[in-house]
């Protein structure tokens, strides 16, 4: 009876006969012996075939592998410290599954970007792209694991939507007889309501922003995790964000050594990410960057050289906190030490990466909700749902977004967050 194995099991079968299946990523030969190296998700391991060793048969199918040949190969599984994974088979059968032509579009040799990203069904299967993915899988999964070990609940929101969270980068759609619906820019609004009913809840969904930017730090579609917290004012807010970010690289450094080593990631600047995080007001951080040579002005919003320079002499995230009103959301609660600001931080990723949360405390005070709402200009109607959170015991309560690309493409050192999705939405890129 065939006993199939995945690469990552092999040492389980030390010494046994197994069948392994997955693709060809290289293949080398000297007549009488003939290497492939396989990957099959899991890991990648070489195989040994001996001419004299097999069957005519099994000698002349490996002729016709190439690359991206899928196959089936079975052979005696033996421990060899040299070899990716620490084990090598045997080869004793061979079984071509799917031909692969030799005009395989992702060859051994530079591409260019748009080339890679027309190709990126295709381009999902490099080293550094499983590698990649696979950090994105750890972080998500450490995500779920934070919040479940704190009692957060975890709540769907709506992507559909009527009411918006931002003032620009809106997708819209006719929804029915309904009238305009929006794709959401965020999960926010529907989490309070669901914070007012659970405590402390968190969502965790896609994203949609219509923004024309072309910026390594933008995406049209990405996925944002959102917890909203009933009872925290902003500092324990920050707190939670602070032992979050802790939490996910420490889960990296721990768990994806492997995938760190192999994207070349300089892990000492993640070692450093432990608490407490430096935090700023706006206003400090606005005469640093005047300081500095930055032109901004009081009033402005930060650009991300001003985020790098702000960061420039830190060895871990930064907390920017308290920002002019005009330049936030609607929902935020404005500070009584000073009403022309909010009570809000952006935490920035040293090392230039800029901001990976915005959070703040939310708009507890109904006129003041209503008062935000009608300078913004936004339809009242589509609120009432929401301002009935004020209306019907209304609450201390806080929150923050978090963005899942931004957050994995800073721990693992990439340029840009493209790569961090397994197919990226950009505003030239709908494809494939």
């Amino acid at each position: 009876m065939t006993t199939f194995a995945r690469i990552e099991e092999l040492g389980k079968h030390d010494g046994a006969t197994v069948t392994v299946r997955g693709w060809c990523t290289h293949l080398r030969s000297s007549g009488k012996i003939a290497f492939i190296v396989l990957r099959d998700g899991t890991g990648t391991l070489q195989c040994v075939m001996v001419k004299k060793e097999v069957d005519d048969l099994t000698w002349a199918r490996y002729a016709d592998c190439t690359l991206e040949t899928s196959v089936a190969v079975t052979g005696a599984v033996r421990a060899d410290t040299r070899a990716p994974g620490g084990y090598e088979l045997g080869v004793t059968t061979l079984e071509i599954i799917g031909t692969s032509p030799l005009d395989y579009p992702i060859q051994p040799k530079e591409h260019g970007i748009d080339f890679l990203l027309d190709n990126r069904h295709l381009w999902l299967r490099s080293p550094k792209q499983r590698a990649i993915a696979r950090v994105r899988h750890e972080v998500e999964q450490a995500i779920h694991d934070f919040f479940y070990e704190r009692g957060f609940l975890h709540v769907d929101t709506p992507i559909l939507t009527a009411a918006i969270g931002e003032r620009a980068g809106l997708f819209e759609t006719e929804y029915f007889d309904e009238g305009t619906a929006y794709l959401a820019q965020t999960g926010q609004l529907y989490g309070e309501a669901a914070a007012a009913a659970f405590g402390r809840i968190y969502t965790f969904g896609p994203t949609f922003r219509a923004e024309k930017s072309k910026t390594r730090r933008h995406l049209t579609e990405f996925w944002m995790i959102e917890p909203e917290m009933a009872w925290y004012d902003q500092a324990m807010n920050q707190d939670l964000q602070e032992e979050l970010v802790c939490f996910l690289v420490q889960r990296a450094l721990t768990r994806c050594a492997a995938e760190l080593k192999e994207l070349e990631r300089d892990v000492s600047k993640l070692e450093t990410v432990v608490a407490p995080f430096p935090r700023i007001s706006y206003t400090d951080a606005v005469t640093t960057l005047q300081a500095k040579g930055s032109s901004i002005q009081w009033g402005d919003d930060l650009g991300a050289e001003d985020e790098a320079l702000l960061v420039a002499d830190h060895d871990r995230p930064v907390f920017v906190c308290n920002y002019p009103k005009e330049a936030k959301a609607f929902y935020m609660k404005e500070n009584p030490a000073d009403p022309r600001t909010v009570l809000c931080a952006d935490l920035l990723a040293h090392e230039g990466y800029g901001e990976m949360i915005g959070g703040s405390q939310r708009e507890d005070d109904y006129d003041k909700l209503v008062q935000r709402i009608k300078e913004e200009k936004l339809p009242m109607d589509a609120y009432g749902w929401y301002l009935d959170l004020r209306k019907y015991g209304t609450f201390t309560h806080s929150g923050f977004g978090i963005g899942l690309e931004r957050t994995i493409a800073w721990i693992c050192g990439l340029p840009h967050i493209r790569e961090v999705i397994a197919f990226p939405r950009m505003m030239h890129r709908v494809r494939p």
